[in-house]
């Protein structure tokens, strides 16, 4: 125990790194898994991590608690462009829901406890259920135990003001929101046909209430459409997956000053 003593501030160090990843990381920052559950899983792996690399002798001082700093940054960061790009999922079920009319009745996310569009929220839990099911939390869990190869525990600081780091968030907000769009276009370009057909029949015969009608109709379409495309989607979910990694990747490239 003593020989540890020592070697506690870099442990310290690669604790807070990994703890930070859980607050946002997808699957990891459920609300439904206990801080202590985050903690302790948290805990252990930092302590395998600690005697895989090679960390260095640490003074506590002024400078040791802006490693400290700095290490939270990392790990709120790339935990943070992993979760914004999976949110196109959300934001695709968005676009699905405006048309159903579907619009008026979101639920809550239990992940983020903030309100969630329906459809959206449904193909976010098949999503998380896929990414289990390919074991994309290991490769989550990978990508935070080679973030010390990006950023080294003794690095003093990560370059957020770099131009290119700005640009980088700049476009992989752009990918998330051309995921969605290419989710959500195969519903949403079937919504929008039959509201053209709605407004054909309105002007064709007056009598009819479009409005009683299109409502019902717009949703049995909707999901039809839905159980047709939902192999495509899942197709697009798995780019998803890649681009989410690569983009954690990147950034912590860029945050390593490469």
């Amino acid at each position: 125990m003593l020989d540890f003593l020592p070697a506690l501030p870099a442990f310290l160090l690669i604790f807070v790194r990994v703890t930070s990843f859980f607050l946002i990381l997808p699957i990891y920052s459920h609300r439904a898994i206990p801080a202590s559950h985050k903690i302790g899983l948290g805990f252990f792996l930092a302590w395998i991590m600690f005697y895989t690399i090679d960390a260095p002798v640490f003074e506590i001082d002024g400078a040791y608690y802006l490693l400290i700093i700095k290490e939270a940054l990392v790990g709120i960061f790339v935990g943070f462009i992993a979760s914004m790009i999976l949110s196109a999922v959300q934001i695709a079920g968005g676009f699905i829901d405006f048309q159903m009319g579907f619009a008026i009745a979101n639920v809550i996310d239990p992940q983020t406890g903030a309100q969630s569009p329906l459809t959206g929220q449904y193909l976010y839990t098949i999503t998380l259920l896929f990414l289990l099911t390919v074991n994309g939390h290991h490769l989550l869990l990978d990508g935070i135990f080679h973030s010390y190869q990006f950023i080294p525990i003794d690095q003093a600081w990560i370059a957020i003001s770099h131009a290119n780091t700005a640009e980088f968030m700049v476009k992989a907000f752009n990918s998330m929101f051309i995921i969605a769009f290419q989710m959500s276009i195969p519903v949403v370009g079937s919504l929008f046909l039959v509201d053209v057909a709605l407004g054909i029949v309105a002007r064709t015969v007056p009598q009819l209430n479009v409005f009683v009608v299109g409502l019902p109709l717009k949703i049995g379409v909707s999901f039809i459409v839905l159980i047709a495309v939902m192999g495509i989607m899942m197709a697009v979910v798995s780019d998803l997956f890649a681009v989410m990694l690569r983009s954690m990747r990147g950034l912590m490239q860029l945050f390593g000053g490469a």
